[in-house]
């Protein structure tokens, strides 16, 4: 099997771009704000990353989705362990949809 110089030039031009890009992260993670009202945004950011990928699922989807989406809320609520919530969720659309032949 043969790669050509082009492709593997691609390839290694799209891994230093990957690297960069993490790395220049990892220096600018050094002057972001530890205290006040922008560093209490941006610790809001991932959940409001997860509640835009999950509103369309809620409003577009099944009973399958509205059930799990309880299920997750509910075993969050009592346990406060995120992934156990994931998990429950994620389980429970699956039996729900297995159940309900979706």
């Amino acid at each position: 099997m043969f790669t050509s110089p082009e492709a593997v030039l691609a390839i290694l031009g799209m891994a230093l771009v990957t690297i960069a890009i993490k790395a220049s992260g990892l220096l600018l993670a050094d002057r972001l704000p530890r205290e006040g009202f922008a560093a209490a945004w941006l610790r809001h950011i991932p959940g409001a990353v997860l509640a835009a990928l999950v509103a369309p699922a809620l409003v577009t989807g099944s009973v399958a989705e509205v059930v799990a989406a309880l299920a997750t809320g509910t075993i969050f609520v009592f346990s406060r362990n995120l992934f156990a919530a994931m998990a429950g969720g994620v389980l429970t659309v699956y039996l729900m949809r297995l159940w309900l032949g979706a």
